[in-house]
Parts: C-alpha cells; sequence; structure tokens
C-alpha cells in the first residue's frame, strides 16, 4: 500500500524538509524544492508506476553517466531511486534560453540525447507518435476522446513520421524545462519523455535545429498533433489541433 503523499520523504533520512512549491507539472504532479542533507534538492510526487519511474530514472542515470547535465535521482536510505509515486532529484541552476545562440546549443543538446539513446526500450504503458497510427490509448493519450475528424488529421501527421529511427525524446523542450549556463545546457522535468521519432524535439525558436522546409513542416505538424492529443481538451489542445492541416 503506497504513503500518503509526501510522508514517503520520511525514506530519504531524517534531515530532509519541503521548502516550497514549484511551478510545473500541474494537475499531474506535485513538485516541491526539498532540502536533503543539507542540500537543496527537487521532489516530484505524482501517480507514475513503479515500472514507469523506473524507466524515467533510469534513463537519467544513462545521460548523466554520458555527462549530460539532467537531474540525477538521489536514492533512499535503502538504495532506492523512488519510493511511493515520490522521486528526489538534484536541484539544476541555471536560466532559459534567450537567443538564436541559446537555442542552438538546446538544439546541440537535444541531438546529444537523441544520439546516446537509440534503440532505447519504450517507456511503460506508452507509445510513440506512429504507434498511434494503430493504438488508441497511451498513458495520457485518448484519441477516443478526440472528435474523429481531429483523430484523422493527427494520424496523417503521424504517417509523414513512418520509417523513422527511433530515441528517447525529452517530450517538452519548453523554455521552461531548460537550464542554461555559460558552459553547459540542461534539460529538466523529463516526465513527458518516451520513446519517439527525434523530429518531435527539434521544433524550436528560430528553426535553430537547421531543418530543411521539408523537415520542418513534417516535424511541426507531428509535433502539434502529438501536443493536442496527450493533453485533450484543454483550451492549449484545443490551439495546437488547429495547427494541424485538414487531411
Amino acid at each position: 500500500m503506497r504513503s500518503v503523499g509526501w510522508d514517503a520523504l520520511e525514506r530519504w533520512g531524517d534531515e530532509v524538509t519541503r521548502i516550497e512549491a514549484l511551478t510545473g507539472g500541474v494537475g499531474v504532479n506535485e513538485v516541491w524544492s526539498v532540502r536533503v542533507n543539507g542540500h537543496v534538492a527537487v521532489g516530484r510526487l505524482g501517480r507514475r508506476s513503479d515500472a514507469d519511474l523506473a524507466w524515467e530514472t533510469e534513463l537519467l542515470q544513462h545521460l548523466d553517466r554520458e555527462g549530460l547535465t539532467v537531474p540525477v535521482p538521489i536514492p533512499t536510505t535503502d538504495g532506492r531511486l523512488f519510493a511511493d509515486g515520490l522521486v528526489v532529484m538534484t536541484y539544476v541552476e541555471g536560466g532559459p534560453p534567450e537567443t538564436e545562440s541559446d537555442w542552438g546549443r538546446v538544439a546541440d543538446t537535444l541531438r546529444q540525447v537523441h544520439r546516446l539513446t537509440q534503440g532505447w526500450p519504450q517507456r511503460p504503458g506508452w507509445r510513440s507518435s506512429t504507434d498511434l497510427l494503430h493504438a488508441d490509448t497511451g498513458t495520457k493519450v485518448d484519441l477516443g476522446a478526440m472528435p474523429p475528424e481531429g483523430v484523422a488529421r493527427c494520424r496523417a501527421a503521424w504517417a509523414r513520421l513512418i520509417g523513422r529511427q527511433t530515441c528517447a525524446v525529452h517530450g517538452d523542450p519548453n523554455p521552461g524545462n531548460i537550464r542554461m549556463t555559460t558552459d553547459r545546457v540542461a534539460l529538466i522535468d523529463w516526465d513527458e519523455s518516451h520513446v519517439d521519432v527525434p523530429d518531435l524535439d527539434l521544433v524550436l525558436p528560430y528553426n535553430a535545429a537547421g531543418l530543411d522546409d521539408g523537415a520542418y513542416d513534417i516535424a511541426a505538424q507531428a509535433s502539434a498533433a502529438w501536443a493536442a492529443a496527450v493533453c485533450w481538451d484543454d483550451a492549449y489542445s484545443v490551439k495546437r489541433l488547429a495547427e494541424v492541416r485538414a487531411v
């Protein structure tokens, strides 16, 4: 039986306290700054399964070992990387990208993630965009809740990705999930990460990934369709679906 909420913090030792609520993860997770043995960290409490969290924490450890800057899971006192839906991770300093040059560095970092995770197994319970050509559900996606005409438009956008190599994608590389300093780019909030085609991460301001016109159009349409499907039907998802061309 799961502990009630933040009581699970006790598993990280006696000197653990919550500090303040952080933005992000609205409706899915509660995210707080916490202090663990004198160090500021981040705690995220949600309803993900143990298999789902094992996948995410393993991915973060892999990227950290390969030299990328990501939030690293802090083990409980008995060595587990999560407990009762709670993950505690290192706090990452930095600010959001602001210039075209900044976004170019973000694109380079995302491409490193993609290169280091080719052939990565799918996150348990998730589907890739091309899986959804034939499946109707996957984690937060329920195509049955969308208008049939909208589903047809999304699937037409995703069909253009058939045959592409897949890898782990961050899933939500917006400015709030990026922490930059002069010497490195960090990606935080991997809650939307899963295995998909890398194009979904590369629709960036200034076309910073340097996609040609055709590739950018394919990526932008597939990305808009994904954003619409994954959070249907709030105002943002309706706006994103409007960007997906009619079939």
